[in-house]
């Protein structure tokens, strides 16, 4: 998730126009792309990732990002989107600690939530988040939506790494406690 360092993910209208990216970010993503095989997005993240990866925008963009995100698997869930054009990608739209707990029972690599904050709250609800990996970015926006809003309690995390980046970015990871 890239934050504000006065806490929002987005800024009004769901605008993300302030995400500091540069090639050492870019690396970065890469890399963590390497590590994973799936990666899990709500609905309104799912249509901003496949209206911009599988282009010819996107491709031209960052060609190494969209060669993995076009090519991992994806797993998207809504209750309003019934199919989804974005090669090998599947939709579900009920059981989303079901669905997650037989994922993370499968061998392979990492699964990652991209964006998607109410799809993290219904994760952290279930007890299928494991990790959150915020980059606090050098900005602030004054008004947008916290990362977490709508929580019903307080969670517990543990930091177990930080990076500071090059352009003021720092990333925190942090273990959810259960």
């Amino acid at each position: 998730m890239m934050l504000t360092v006065d806490g929002y993910f987005e800024g009004p209208n769901h605008d993300i126009s302030w995400h500091n990216v540069d090639e050492e970010f870019n690396n970065f993503a890469i890399a963590q792309l390497d590590e994973t095989d799936t990666l899990v997005f709500g609905k309104r993240t799912y249509d901003l990732m496949a209206g911009f990866w599988p282009t010819k925008q996107g491709m031209e963009a960052e060609p190494e990002t969209a060669e993995r995100m076009n090519r991992l698997r994806k797993i998207v869930f809504s209750h309003s989107l019934a199919n989804a054009a974005w090669h090998n990608t599947e939709v579900h739209s009920t059981d989303v600690g079901e669905v997650m707990r037989k994922l993370k029972s499968q061998p392979g690599k990492d699964i990652a939530v991209f964006g998607s904050s109410n799809l993290c709250i219904t994760l952290l609800k279930e007890k299928v988040l494991d990790e959150v990996r915020v980059i606090i970015n050098p900005i602030a926006l004054g008004n947008g939506t916290s990362l977490f809003q709508g929580l019903d309690h307080p969670y517990k995390f543990t930091l177990t790494k930080s990076r500071t980046f090059n352009s003021g970015n720092i990333l925190h990871v942090y273990r959810v406690v259960t």
